[in-house]
């Protein structure tokens, strides 16, 4: 989470300034105050826990996490640590209820992060409308500090709506405020529901707006949705080139559907030059993630680009 630090510099020369009508030619300069001989604060000292957590050195990072909590039991961040490598398993087995118990004790600190993770995690298992309820309460004290995962999530659960009708403008109040705050999850929802006008207005130039907040981030999905309104000129100038570099860009980091729209785009020469062996290759990609899509087989078969290759079988566990 980023913090802003602010500096105020105050006018002090004025009062060491002399009148106006004294300061002449044989006027001696002002006095200046002695410099104070006071030391500068000194940094905190770093965080040893999370820097081993950082490093992948899992161990540590649980020894030095726990020595902390011996000498303060309120120590959020080293509690949130705990259990976040009882989440993970990470330098030890997984435990998700131990994991729980440890973002409990966080969250009982009062701390937004500790009730955050508290709340996020009594939701991960599809929990039942009581473990919810509770969920919500702690999601809600984070979302008072203005904690913008937990109003994310808050928005999240408006969607979902105990499984009955999702309640869109509610969900639309909170990934606003969350994306205000600079939340990635909630700019791409967010713009998905202007997208789709729910909750809001349909307005493509808008959703245009925060997809592109999102993608600076370097969120996958929203490249994806803005390399669309681009392509198609949908509430933004059309661009082809640009929403090209958009989806190789998502491509590149994993999406399937990025790997689907490359590979169309490049076997039809569509904003780019045609090149079909890089287009059979975005194909395979997005196949392996299960993107499965008979109709782009079809046009590369068309354009003799190879035998269609076997779906990939499921993986065994």
């Amino acid at each position: 989470m980023k913090r802003h630090a602010r500096t105020l510099i105050c006018g002090l020369l004025l009062a060491l300034s002399a009148p106006a009508a004294a300061l002449d030619a044989q006027s001696a300069p002002p006095a200046l105050a002695p410099p104070a001989l006071s030391p500068p604060p000194l940094a905190p000292p770093p965080d040893v826990a999370f820097g081993a957590y950082q490093r992948g050195d899992y161990q540590l990072a649980m020894r030095e996490a726990k020595k902390r909590v011996a000498d303060d039991p309120k120590d959020t961040a080293a509690l949130a640590l705990i259990g976040r490598l009882y989440a993970e398993g990470a330098g030890v087995a997984r435990d998700r209820k131990q994991a729980i118990e440890w973002f409990r004790r966080a969250a009982e600190t009062g701390g937004a992060q500790g009730a955050y993770l508290y709340g996020a995690a009594l939701l991960s298992d599809s929990p039942g409308a009581k473990t919810r309820e509770t969920a919500r309460a702690y999601l809600e004290k984070a979302a008072a500090q203005n904690y913008a995962a937990a109003i994310n999530l808050l928005g999240e659960m408006a969607l979902d709506n105990n499984g009955v009708f999702a309640d869109f403008e509610r969900a639309a109040e909170y990934f606003r405020r969350a994306a205000e705050l600079g939340d990635t999850d909630a700019k791409y929802a967010l713009g998905e529901l202007y997208k789709h006008g729910k909750g809001v207005a349909k307005d493509d130039g808008e959703a245009a707006v925060w997809f592109k907040s999102a993608a600076a981030d370097d969120h996958a999905g929203a490249m994806v949705e803005l390399a669309i309104l681009e392509f198609n000129g949908s509430g933004v100038e059309r661009d082809p080139a640009g929403a090209v570099k958009l989806f190789r860009k998502a491509a590149e980091l994993g999406n399937a559907i990025a790997q689907n729209r490359l590979a169309y785009i490049l076997a039809q020469g569509s904003g780019v030059e045609k090149n079909l062996a890089e287009a059979v290759q975005w194909r395979d990609r997005a196949r392996a993630a299960g993107l499965l899509d008979a109709r782009l087989d079809l046009l590369l078969n068309d354009k003799g680009a190879g035998k269609t290759p076997a779906a990939p079988k499921p993986q065994t566990r």
